[in-house]
């Protein structure tokens, strides 16, 4: 991915922070020579180290991808800006925050450990309601999805949030993007002025 410095995030605490987030995102491998991209969520190992997941048996990408060097991209909220919006010259663009992430996948069917990383994804997504629905998989439910495991070789951070714009204008982006509905961009710069 192309990062200008001002737009590049190094700090590993606020990139982890990002990853649990967003966990939703794009696994990006090789099918038979062509690219190919499943939408799925990831879970951040607890040593972030890795990246785990799963896969439909019947998706063709997990045919191929053990051992394969794979790219995930993960979006956090993103929206258009106009140059309407700047007291300065400026052109039409796009604030977005993304982390890409580069490493080594490595499939697995072991049952325990679907089990687990099962549990772990809806105990996550679950926790927020309020009667959480309880992981009750049968054998072959867990014998259709193969689980993956990404050690991370490599993590890219990007925020492009009108930092390189003066003040006044990245205030009015915020205030613009407030009033169109665009709250979770305009805290992102709020936080990340």
């Amino acid at each position: 991915m192309h990062i200008p410095r001002h737009f590049e995030v190094t700090d590993d605490d606020q990139i982890f922070a990002f990853i649990e987030a967003n966990g939703f995102g794009q696994l990006i491998s090789s099918v038979q020579g062509k690219l190919f991209s499943s939408h799925i969520p990831f879970l951040l190992s607890s040593d972030k180290q890795k990246l785990v997941g799963h896969l439909a048996k019947q998706n063709p990408q997990h045919s191929d991808i053990d051992t394969q060097s794979v790219l995930v991209t993960l979006q956090g909220p993103h929206a258009y800006i106009s140059p309407s919006w700047y007291r300065s010259p400026g052109v039409p663009t796009w604030n977005y925050q993304a982390v890409h992430i580069y490493g080594v996948c490595q499939v697995f069917d072991d049952r325990e450990k679907l089990k687990k990383l099962i549990e772990s994804l809806t105990g996550k997504y679950e926790s927020s309601f309020q009667v959480p629905w309880q992981p009750d998989y049968k054998a072959s439910m867990l014998g259709a999805i193969i689980g993956i495991e990404i050690t991370i070789d490599e993590i890219q951070g990007k925020f492009k949030l009108s930092q390189n714009r003066p003040a006044k204008d990245k205030q009015r982006v915020i205030e613009q993007l407030s009033k169109s509905g665009s709250i979770n961009l305009a805290r992102a710069m709020r936080r990340n002025g």
